[in-house]
């Protein structure tokens, strides 16, 4: 029958690509055409990419979304502005990539696109576990971060469960958490304007689902200290789940350094969260992954379909992942146009809050809606918070031509 796969062809199957064949009593004698894409890039890759079941998915009582007021999302907001930009800087790209070597990758990899994408998408699963560590079976890959978010304000929410983040802080996964009837506790930054550890964990109690770090954060680009951090995560981790979103990672001095990555090799109760979407270019190609213990992933398997990513997608970040030339490149580039917003705003007598990331966050004088209004109209886009009782404006960090006119806009307003 089209779609389906038997024990039988299954062996065959995995013999032909010359992989050790897996036990297959641990194997239903058929498979639906979703599971059959599973097992083959278990398989042709030689890991365990996929551990939820269709079955269980279909157990799960129904979870209505509700209407949520908020902030509008980097998405919502570049919609909003359109397509006649000098400048956008409102959605924290990485305007130099990426790489010429991805993109030839990419390339390359459309001639092939009609195949399903097994044996490469193992192959990027086995570079990041190489690098990193780590083992296959820590880490699960989807089509940028945002599904993953998504996959764990579903579970850690259940129940009415309670998120806890700072505030302000990146707000994807406790927004959907709230949706979902879930309760998003939000804590004060520090008076320098990064998260409140302390008051964190004290909010903690026997309705917490989960406990969710953004670092460096976003929209302030502060960055934690790191021998802080791992102690939080490795004491909160066994009182509730600690999430640890390390999109902006790549822009510090010595990311390995910094991550929260040895915490999940140490057994903790941590998932790490990493994307491809910001030094390394890809925020329109779209690939992300989560770190954590194999026992987690396979909970957030559950919610994903653990093969969303495109074959040139897949291409492009194999190709790209610690391509050291490039993103040591890209990060000079961001730092020579970050250095340069400085000097405009210290000329035109503004404070900024120093960032560990690709964009800045500084308070204005003037209403924020109207600034980012009047900016838009300038063709210069960028992003207005409040917090702290003041209006704040966050600029991403563009190509040195966007940040000119930036600061040509801005003279006009400030």
């Amino acid at each position: 029958m089209p779609g389906l796969l038997t024990n039988e062809r299954n062996i065959r199957f995995r013999n032909n690509i010359n992989i050790k064949a897996l036990n297959t009593t641990t194997m239903s004698s058929t498979l639906n055409r979703r599971n059959w894409i599973k097992s083959s890039a278990f398989m042709a890759g030689g890991l365990a990419l996929f551990s939820g079941t269709i079955g269980k998915l279909a157990a799960m009582p129904a979870r209505v979304f509700k209407p949520l007021s908020r902030a509008l999302t980097d998405q919502e907001a570049v919609t909003n502005a359109g397509f006649e930009l000098k400048a956008r800087l409102l959605a924290n790209e990485n305007p130099f990539g990426p790489s010429p070597a991805a993109k030839k990758a990419i390339q390359d990899a459309i001639d092939k696109s009609y195949q399903y994408p097994f044996m490469t998408q193992g192959t990027l699963y086995n570079k990041i576990a190489q690098y990193e560590g780590i083992n296959y079976n820590n880490i699960l890959m989807e089509s940028g971060s945002s599904p993953l978010l998504l996959a764990a304000a579903i579970h850690y929410s259940k129940g009415g469960k309670s998120i806890i983040t700072g505030d302000p802080s990146y707000d994807d996964l406790p927004s959907h958490a709230q949706q979902l009837e879930g309760k998003w506790i939000k804590v004060p930054l520090t008076v320098d304007y990064k998260l409140d550890l302390d008051a964190m964990e004290a909010k903690i109690d026997d309705n917490t689902g989960l406990v969710y770090i953004c670092n460096p954060n976003n929209p302030t680009a502060t960055i934690l200290d790191t021998a802080k951090l791992k102690a939080f995560c490795e004491r909160v981790s066994k009182k509730t789940t600690v999430f640890v979103d390390e999109a902006y990672i790549d822009y510090l001095p010595d990311p390995q350094a910094s991550t929260m990555i040895s915490t999940v090799k140490a057994g903790s109760n941590v998932i790490v969260a990493r994307t491809f979407s910001k030094l390394y270019g890809f925020a329109g190609l779209r690939c992300g992954y989560v770190i954590a213990q194999p026992d987690t992933i396979k909970t957030l398997s559950m919610y994903t379909t653990g093969f969303s990513l495109a074959a040139t997608t897949i291409a492009g970040a194999i190709a790209a992942y610690r391509e050291e030339a490039f993103l040591k490149d890209a990060l000079e580039k961001t730092i020579a146009s970050k250095e340069y917003l400085y000097s405009v705003l210290k000329k035109e007598g503004y404070e900024y809050i120093p960032s560990s990331a690709n964009f800045v966050m500084f308070p204005l004088k003037m209403d924020g809606k109207k600034f980012v209004g009047e900016m838009m109209k300038r063709g210069v886009g960028v992003r207005n918070w409040q917090f702290n009782g003041k209006d704040w404006c966050r600029v991403s960090i563009g190509r040195m031509d966007e940040m000119e006119a930036f600061a040509d806009a801005f003279k006009q307003l400030s």
